[in-house]
């Protein structure tokens, strides 16, 4: 699995790249903050519904989560469903919400 930290997705952003985000939160948490994209729950993903991302499949994808941790298992799931390039967002909106506060 790809990883990418904050700082190089922030610049991704910064430099108007057209970028595939999933937030694999669960909505209330997607809801107190996000960077956009795709709301995901890393549940919904478990149990094969990925109707909203489907369309993903061969472009690049980026997961994010509060940590890092459930964007990982994510991506792990997303590559065993024939997704080929995704990549985790290490250190989730924490390390997004320490480097870049609101």
């Amino acid at each position: 699995m790809k990883t990418i930290d904050v700082s190089a997705l922030k610049n991704k952003m910064d430099n108007g790249e057209s970028l595939n985000l999933v937030d694999v939160r669960e909505v209330s948490e997607h809801d107190e903050f996000n960077i956009g994209g795709i709301l995901l729950p890393l549940g919904n993903i478990r149990v094969g519904e990925i109707d909203t991302i489907e369309h993903l499949k061969e472009s690049e994808v980026y997961l994010y989560c509060r940590s890092g941790n459930r964007s990982g298992q994510a991506a792990l799931i997303l590559e065993s469903m024939g997704f080929s390039n995704v990549t985790n967002v290490v250190g989730g909106m924490l390390s997004w919400k320490e480097q870049f506060p609101i």
